[in-house]
């Protein structure tokens, strides 16, 4: 059973940073890893992604500001938020693609205060 765990997340002001991280149990190999993100009374949407041997994707509205990056030996995908917005306040929820399924972690919250 494929488990994924954040952490990371919290409080900052406006035009600072936090890393999130996601580490994988259960599994490895995983085709994509990312984070996706819902704010309240919004869709849930994607912020980043990465293939294995591909290049990282991002929503165009992080593009700059944030990096996603993994660590294959940790079983692990990270979230380096710099210059956070308050649009960016949201739970962001970790996701992992393997074997045709996604997998999502509990969530952590985000919130930017201006």
């Amino acid at each position: 059973q494929v488990q994924l765990v954040e952490s990371g997340g919290g409080l900052v002001q406006a035009g600072g940073s936090l890393r999130l991280s996601c580490a994988a149990s259960g599994s490895t190999g995983f085709t994509a890893m990312g984070w996706h993100r819902q704010a309240p009374g919004k869709q849930r949407e994607l912020v980043a992604t990465v293939t294995r041997g591909g290049n990282p994707i991002y929503t165009d509205s992080v593009k700059g500001r944030f990096t996603i990056s993994g660590d294959n030996d940790k079983n692990t995908v990270y979230l380096q938020m710099n210059s956070l917005k308050p649009e960016d306040t949201a739970v962001y929820y970790c996701y992992a693609f393997y074997k045709a399924n996604n997998f999502w972690g509990q969530g952590t919250q985000v919130t930017v205060s201006s």
